[in-house]
């Protein structure tokens, strides 16, 4: 699972010409959803991330999360971030989920989000609709969370990294202990 995490001002989205979701200030979050294991999908509930300014001093960067700020939060689902665009010009999405069990996966990912927070806050586009998305990026901030993290990295054959002080670091996800969400 991916998710492009943006800090915003305010975002929308339309289908048919109609805005069907709209917020203000918070962060505008595109989930892209995989074929692969969903263990680690609340890594993508990370509303713990510091995006914002401390509200008593603005000055102060990377102080606050959303719950901080008392911001919003749209979601909207994006197969295309699961695109594979290594071969040739025509994107190939063999690694997206299949629309059901993606559709639903998306819905319980978005019902946790909503118990974990204040459900009003929480807004998502249409699952599988043409959509229009209107958003002021502040800042601009941008971050790629993803639960495969190291897909990009990780040399072939090898499932060690060099780390920060040269010592090396196991780079495998773990099997136990990581609570994951499954399908309702």
């Amino acid at each position: 699972m991916r998710a492009i995490v943006q800090r915003v001002s305010n975002a929308s989205v339309t289908v048919d010409n109609e805005v069907v979701s709209k917020i203000a200030h918070g962060l505008m979050v595109l989930v892209g959803i995989g074929s692969g294991p969903h263990a680690y999908l609340t890594t993508l509930l990370r509303l713990t991330l510091r995006v914002f300014s401390d509200p008593a001093n603005p000055q102060n960067m990377w102080k606050a999360n959303v719950k901080d700020i008392d911001g919003d939060i749209l979601c909207v689902s994006q197969f295309t971030l699961l695109a594979n665009t290594s071969k040739g010009n025509k994107p190939d999405f063999h690694n997206a989920m299949a629309s059901e069990p993606s559709r639903q996966l998306y819905s319980r990912f978005l019902e946790v989000l909503r118990n974990s927070y204040q459900a009003e806050k929480i807004q998502d586009g249409v699952f599988g609709a043409m959509m229009s998305i209107n958003l002021t990026n502040e800042g601009p901030v941008t971050f790629t969370l993803d639960t495969r993290k190291f897909e990009y990295v990780d040399a072939p054959n090898s499932d060690k990294k060099v780390g920060k002080k040269g010592g090396k670091v196991d780079i495998r996800p773990a099997s136990k202990g990581e609570e994951g969400l499954t399908p309702s």
